[in-house]
């Protein structure tokens, strides 16, 4: 007799997932095992041929949009069942030599650009009564480090409005979470290597061992499908009362 029923591994399919810098890194990685979980994958990334190569791969749908546009923003669909804030940029400088344009760039994409795209999803999961918004931040979420006050002060605001969205969202069966990943193997954290090098005065091949691991018990870079399969798990059946809560994948760093 043939069954009719969805296998355990496809749990979500049904489901409309949204994953923002998708196009690469934990993004990719996001993307790939939320569509390998069954559900229809919205990929957005600046990015256009990579996004739209994902998409076609994975049977997900390409939205190529600039995060700092609000209306491009808000020209990205509302009716997605999962969120995953995932896009970012990095920037490394002394706070008095910070370019102001460069910190109100990040502040844009890291977090208005997630404010915008919950605020018009949640409508969509309300009448659901389903819904999991999973914010990628950092481990630079829950501690700081000195010449990253752009991307610490972004992930610090995108944890705030994470707790406030899951305790809003609660009575609507709407968990909202953060990840906290430690520095993960991606262009983002190796295209910042040259700069790190440069504003602690040390050679560049000293950079992943006495700044990037230093605080780290784990001494590696953490994988992307690592972050991705913490994301699959905050979107789960069994997640409904985890909510308003940061996960770190930091190896050990928050352990200090």
């Amino acid at each position: 007799m043939e069954s009719h029923e969805t296998p355990a591994d496809r749990f979500l399919t049904g489901r409309r997932a949204m994953v923002t810098g998708a196009a690469g890194g934990i993004g990719r990685a996001c993307a790939v095992a939320l569509a390998a979980a069954g559900a229809h994958v919205y990929v957005v990334d600046l990015a256009a041929g990579p996004a739209e190569e994902l998409a076609g791969a994975i049977g997900g749908t390409a939205h190529v949009a600039d995060l700092s546009d609000p209306e491009a923003v808000d020209r990205l669909p509302a009716d997605s069942d999962i969120v995953v804030n995932n896009a970012g940029l990095q920037f490394v400088a002394p706070v008095h030599d910070f370019p102001v344009e460069r910190f109100t760039l990040m502040q844009r994409v890291m977090v208005e650009a997630p404010f915008r795209i919950v605020r018009a999803t949640l409508p969509h999961m309300y009448e659901r009564g389903w819904g999991r918004i999973v914010n990628v931040s950092s481990v630079h979420g829950l501690r700081a480090s000195a010449f990253k006050s752009a991307y610490v002060t972004a992930k610090h605001a995108l944890e705030g409005f994470s707790k406030v969205t899951a305790l809003e969202g609660a009575p609507y069966g709407v968990t909202s979470n953060c990840v906290n990943p430690g520095y993960v193997r991606t262009p983002l954290v190796e295209d910042q290597i040259a700069a790190q090098a440069l504003a602690h005065g040390i050679p560049v091949g000293e950079v992943v061992e006495r700044i990037l691991l230093d605080r780290t018990a784990v001494k590696r870079l953490i994988e992307p499908d690592e972050v991705a399969q913490a994301v699959l798990f905050l979107c789960g059946a069994h997640t409904g009362c985890v909510t308003g809560t940061s996960i770190p994948l930091d190896g050990g760093w928050t352990a200090h």
